[in-house]
């Protein structure tokens, strides 16, 4: 039997790398890990996968009853595409989503920066903050109507004035943005904080020996080591502001008069309001799928290359 000395090089395998052989672990123990995600691939796949693909193929055609099927192609997209009253939607989206992102960014690493650093306390203000993320959004669509009332709102009756919050069509845009970056705030501050704790204290405690501000640590040390995380939040706050509908249905109706309408309502209402127009509501999913992965691919190539830097 031969052995090696001690301190000398492990024995080469024959593929001549220095990594010791492994053992041929057991059949089972190599599929169990794809066996406990089965189910949830299953799920995701019946649930998810296919409803999107089915999707796409109903988008090829006119359904105005659900019984009469006709195939137009890309008929569905050319009237959606050239309908004056899609345009205007896909503009509230857009100015939704836009002030929704820069919002959900800005206010996540104000609220996570001063949570973090709370000496005491700080596990109740992060439950706080995260509170809204737990309650229903129809709920709070009905709590917020009710608070933005005109005559016997808590708002209006707190601060004594007489706002026409839902009523009027530039306020009711500013009263869904207030009330969606209130229900969703606290979840990304939770996704910055863990960016926050993340740091190396000790990189603090070199710049202050330095003579760096607060002020200073911030921008040259806190949002360059938080752009992980940073990315994160635009990403996932991109695809919710696109998909907001549900408090915003329960909150004004899309209204007054569709200036709270956006494009989930209008698929919606294509798709389960009569008259019924499954392609049109069908169409409409892909093209906001197409958006939102667009984006999602963009806010991932800013990021490798500010990685690459």
């Amino acid at each position: 039997m031969v052995t090696s000395a001690p301190g000398a090089a492990p024995a080469r395998t024959p593929g001549g790398t220095d990594r010791p052989r492994r053992r041929n672990r057991p059949w089972g123990i190599r599929v169990a890990p794809y066996l406990f995600i089965l189910p949830n691939m299953v799920i995701f796949g019946l649930f998810t996968i296919w409803p999107a693909i089915n999707g796409f193929n109903i988008s090829l055609y006119e359904s105005p009853n659900g019984r009469v099927i006709r195939y137009v192609g890309l008929g569905n997209y050319q009237q959606i595409l050239g309908d004056p009253e899609f345009w205007g939607i896909a503009r509230q989206t857009a100015l939704y989503a836009v002030a929704f992102v820069v919002g959900t960014t800005v206010l996540a690493i104000a609220v996570a920066v001063l949570v973090d650093q709370q000496h005491r306390g700080k596990t109740f203000f992060r439950g706080v903050f995260f509170v809204p993320v737990l309650v229903s959004p129809v709920v709070v669509g009905l709590v917020w109507n009710w608070l933005l009332e005109r005559q016997g709102g808590l708002v209006n009756s707190t601060f004594g004035t007489s706002v026409s919050w839902l009523v009027d069509a530039n306020w009711a845009m500013v009263s869904i943005i207030i009330v969606g970056l209130w229900m969703q705030v606290g979840f990304f501050m939770l996704t910055a904080l863990a960016g926050l704790q993340g740091i190396d204290p000790s990189i603090y405690e070199a710049s202050r020996m330095d003579g760096a501000s607060r002020w200073k640590q911030f921008w040259s040390m806190t949002l360059p080591l938080l752009q992980p995380s940073i990315v994160v939040i635009v990403v996932l706050a991109t695809i919710r502001g696109f998909e907001a509908f549900d408090f915003i249905f329960t909150l004004t109706g899309g209204g007054p008069t569709g200036a709270t309408t956006l494009i989930v309502q209008f698929i919606y209402e294509n798709g389960f309001v009569s008259p019924i127009r499954y392609g049109h509501a069908a169409a409409a999913g892909v093209i906001l799928f197409v958006v939102i992965f667009t984006l999602t691919l963009i806010n991932w190539a800013i990021s490798r290359r500010k990685e690459a830097v």
